[in-house]
């Protein structure tokens, strides 16, 4: 790496420290540890013969130096997106989410909440049962079962998951198999073996035939407690209940259209 490389290295991290205030809160969403953002952030001061921060026990206060550099970084950070952008294009930003199916499914049936009213986003959902790398832009956005730990990306909690069993009155008392690699299949795979009514490769599948009145689904309690005619036919099971969390880049997150986007699927899925 050489000199100038690491100038703007730097700087970026810079950006991260003034924003999250502090190391700690900057070494979440940077992937770097605290002690490095620390000694960096001392390499930065002295290069540029400026004092950035106030350093306390609180955190990393910017000094008036500090927010004079945040407000240029932050003019420069703003051209650049802007240059990326075809020029003349009255095109609304294009956002890519992953999401698995039960989520995907009430994201669709909540779609103007998340495009706005009118609407300022373009959408492309990717329904997937396994994790897209965000790191590499193959989506912009993933709602994932666990905090991000991967460095560079950032999380935003959301309210938990739970599962339990559903079914019309009167439908058969037996299962409707998932065939698919998600904890909630292998669990509905262990209970049944080949004791199941019918089995199906969609989840998505399961919920129909279980609307159909022909057996028992395990679904989502967001999803099955929203359908008409479906009632709960036994508790939730607390070794499927797992957190939920909105990934993405920490370099994308600031972006307008990823951050309306960010905070209006936090209102969707229970934002914590």
């Amino acid at each position: 790496m050489n000199e100038t490389t690491a100038r703007w290295e730097d700087l970026h991290l810079f950006l991260s420290v003034a924003r999250e205030g502090g190391l700690s809160a900057a070494a979440r969403v940077t992937g770097r540890s605290a002690a490095t953002l620390g000694r960096r952030m001392l390499s930065l001061e002295r290069s540029m013969g400026r004092e950035l921060f106030v350093r306390h026990e609180r955190g990393y206060e910017l000094t008036g130096e500090g927010r004079d550099l945040l407000v240029e970084l932050t003019e420069i950070e703003a051209r650049i997106t802007r240059l990326a952008v075809r020029p003349g294009s009255g095109e609304r930003r294009l956002v890519k989410i992953s999401a698995g199916s039960w989520t995907t499914l009430l994201l669709l049936d909540n779609l103007d909440r998340i495009t706005g009213t009118p609407a300022d986003l373009r959408l492309r959902f990717v329904s997937a049962e396994t994790s897209l790398n965000i790191t590499r832009r193959q989506i912009a956005i993933g709602i994932r079962n666990a905090r991000p730990t991967d460095p560079g990306l950032a999380g935003q909690s959301l309210s938990r998951v739970e599962f339990a069993p559903y079914a019309r009155a009167g439908a058969p008392d037996r299962w409707i198999k998932v065939m698919a690699d998600t904890p909630s299949a292998r669990w509905l795979d262990r209970m049944t073996g080949t004791d199941a009514v019918c089995e199906v490769t969609a989840p998505r599948n399961s919920l129909d035939l279980a609307l159909a009145g022909k057996g028992i689904a395990l679904l989502p309690t967001f999803i099955g407690d929203r359908q008409t005619g479906l009632d709960r036919a036994g508790s939730t099971i607390a070794e499927l209940a797992h957190e939920r969390w909105i990934v993405t880049h920490q370099d994308d997150r600031h972006l307008p259209e990823v951050r309306r986007a960010i905070d209006r699927l936090a209102r969707v899925l229970g934002g914590r």
